[in-house]
C-alpha cells in the first residue's frame, strides 16, 4: 500500500519567549509543496532568508541543537522538529521572527496541539523511507553515546539514560509506534540539574528560563536561604525540594519522563537525516551532539542506497530495446566510432545503453598499448551517442537528424576502463528538451562501481540531405 507525503492543512502560529535570549518569538507553520522537506526562514531578515532542516548545517549543539546557512542561524529547533516529525509531516515551512525558537514549556505539546487543530493535507507525492535493512552501529566515545538502527516494520524508539545521580538515575523510554507520539513523548518537559541551572544563570544563558518550562532536579542539600533566592528569582512565591529529589515547580506527567524527554529530542535531531526512517532506533545515553553526528551517519547511507539504487541492472539475457542494427538507422556513427551496442531501456527522460570493452578496439593500439585503457573522451562520446538515442527516438524520421555537442560539464572520472569491461550509460533529462536543446545528466558504471559522469548539452539539428 502506497503511502503519500502530507503537510500541515492551514497555517498556525505559536508564540512565546526564547530560552537563551528571552526575546518574544513567533513561530508559523504553513503548508508546503511536496518533495520540498522542511525548511526554517527567518522572516525578520528577509523571504530569502532560509535554512533548510539538515544535519549538515548543524552549527552547535551545546544547549540544544542549531542549525546556519549563509550566516542566517536558528537555535533550538528540535522540538519544532520533533512535532512535525511525530504528526508524519513531510513539507512544512516554519517561520521564526528571531535567531531560536520559543521554549513554551520544553516539550514539543503546543506545536502538535496547534498541528491538530487544522490537521494534515495529503499530497500526491508518495513517501520514501530510508528502511533500515541491516544494523547501523555509532558510538560517539566523547560523550560515551551509542546509538544502533536495527529493522524493523516501522519507527520505533528505544532511549536508555544515565546520569550516575541519586535523584535521576537509569531511566529509559520506549516509542513503538510514532502515531503515539502525540500523547506519549510530546508532553514530555527539558530537564536540568541544579547545577546546569545556576552555571546558565551566571553566564546570563536563559534569559527566557522559568520554573515552568524545566523539570529541576535537586543534586545536592539546599539550605532555605537559597529556595528564597530562586523564588525570587524566578517570580515564585516560594520554591522547596520534593523528596524524589527535583524542585516542587513542576509535576512530572510520567515517572520517566526525562527518558521519554530524550527520545523527543533523538526524534527531533535524526528529522535532520532528511528522510523518514522506517527501522528501530536503540539509543544510550543520547544527547543532542550524538543525535546530530548519527543523523549525518544516516545521511551518508542514504546517500549511499540512492547511488546503488540508480545502477541500472544489465542482464545480456534479455532482449534489447535497440540492437546495434536499430541503432545504426538512427545513428550516423559507423564502426570504429559507433561507440553503442545496445540500447537495454528507454523512457521518455531516461535511456541506458551499453558498450563492451573489447581489445581488438581500434584505439588501443596507440593508447596505453602496454597498459590498454580506454579514453576518457571517448567515453564521454559513448555516453553521448547513447543520449542521442534518447532524443532521436522520440522524432518521426531520426535518420535525418544529427545532434551536436555545445556543452560539456562537471566530468568526473573514477576509475579506469580496460579491455574485457562492460560499460553501462545510464542518462536523465536535467530539463525537458526544447528547441532542439537536451541537458542531461549521465553515470557510466562497470558492474556497481562508477566509473565517470558527466552533464552534457546538444543540439538537434536536421541534416543537410534530409
Amino acid at each position: 500500500m502506497t503511502e503519500y507525503q502530507h503537510t500541515i492543512k492551514a497555517p498556525v502560529s505559536v508564540s512565546g519567549v526564547s530560552l537563551h535570549t528571552g526575546k518574544l518569538v513567533t513561530l508559523n507553520i504553513k503548508p508546503a509543496a511536496e518533495n520540498t522537506g522542511i525548511n526554517f526562514v527567518r522572516i525578520d531578515i528577509g523571504p530569502e532568508a532560509v535554512v533548510e532542516a539538515d544535519a549538515s548545517l548543524v552549527i552547535d549543539t551545546s544547549r540544544g541543537t542549531s542549525i546556519e546557512k549563509g550566516g542566517v542561524r536558528i537555535g533550538t529547533v528540535e522540538h519544532v522538529l520533533a512535532a512535525l516529525t511525530g504528526m508524519s509531516i513531510d513539507n512544512a515551512l516554519v517561520e521564526v521572527d528571531s535567531p531560536e525558537t520559543p521554549i513554551l514549556d520544553g516539550s514539543s505539546r503546543l506545536y502538535v496541539e496547534a498541528i491538530q487543530e487544522v490537521g494534515l493535507e495529503k499530497q500526491n507525492a508518495p513517501r520514501e523511507y530510508f528502511d533500515i535493512r541491516e544494523p547501523i552501529r555509532f558510538y560517539h566515545e566523547e560523550k560515551d553515546c551509542e546509538i544502533i538502527a536495527l529493522p524493523s516494520e516501522q519507527y520505533r524508539l528505544t532511549v536508555l539514560i544515565d546520569y550516575h545521580s541519586k535523584v535521576l538515575g537509569h531511566q529509559h523510554a520506549i516509542l513503538n509506534n510514532i502515531s503515539d507520539f502525540a500523547s506519549e513523548i510530546a508532553p514530555c518537559r527539558t530537564f536540568v540539574f541544579l547545577h546546569e541551572l545556576e552555571h546558565l544563570l551566571k553566564q546570563d544563558l536563559i534569559k527566557g528560563g522559568d520554573l515552568s518550562n524545566a523539570i529541576v532536579f535537586v543534586d545536592r542539600p539546599m539550605e532555605q536561604e537559597e529556595l528564597d533566592r530562586l523564588a525570587v528569582l524566578f517570580n515564585r512565591p516560594s520554591v522547596g525540594v520534593r523528596s524524589e529529589g527535583t524542585l516542587n515547580n513542576l509535576e512530572q506527567y510520567f515517572h520517566n519522563e526525562p527518558a521519554r524527554h530524550k527520545l523527543l529530542d533523538i526524534i527531533g535531531d535524526l528529522t535532520l537525516a532528511g528522510m523518514p526512517v522506517k527501522g528501530h532506533i536503540i539509543a544510550s545515553k543520547p544527547g543532542h551532539a550524538s543525535n546530530v553526528l548519527f543523523a549525518k551517519e544516516l545521511k551518508k547511507h542514504i546517500k549511499s542506497r540512492k547511488e546503488q539504487e540508480q545502477i541500472p541492472t544489465y542482464n545480456p539475457d534479455m532482449p534489447p530495446v535497440y540492437d546495434v542494427n536499430e541503432i545504426m538507422k538512427m545513428l550516423p556513427h559507423r564502426p570504429p566510432f559507433l561507440l553503442v551496442d545496445k540500447i537495454i531501456d528507454i523512457g521518455e527522460s531516461h535511456v541506458v545503453g551499453v558498450k563492451n570493452i573489447t581489445m581488438n578496439e581500434a584505439y588501443f593500439v596507440g593508447h596505453f598499448p602496454k597498459e590498454p585503457v580506454m579514453p576518457g573522451v571517448l567515453q564521454i562520446e559513448a555516453m553521448a551517442q547513447a543520449g542521442g538515442i534518447l532524443v532521436l527516438s522520440q522524432v518521426e524520421d531520426p535518420e535525418n537528424y544529427n545532434t551536436y555537442f555545445l556543452k560539456i560539464d562537471n566530468v568526473k572520472f573514477k576509475q579506469k576502463v580496460v579491455p574485457g569491461d562492460t560499460l553501462v550509460f545510464k542518462l536523465s533529462l536535467i530539463s525537458p528538451v526544447r528547441r532542439g536543446i537536451c541537458h542531461m545528466r549521465g553515470l557510466a558504471y562497470v558492474g556497481n562501481k562508477q566509473v565517470m559522469e558527466a552533464e552534457m548539452m546538444a543540439q538537434i539539428v536536421k541534416n543537410n540531405q534530409a
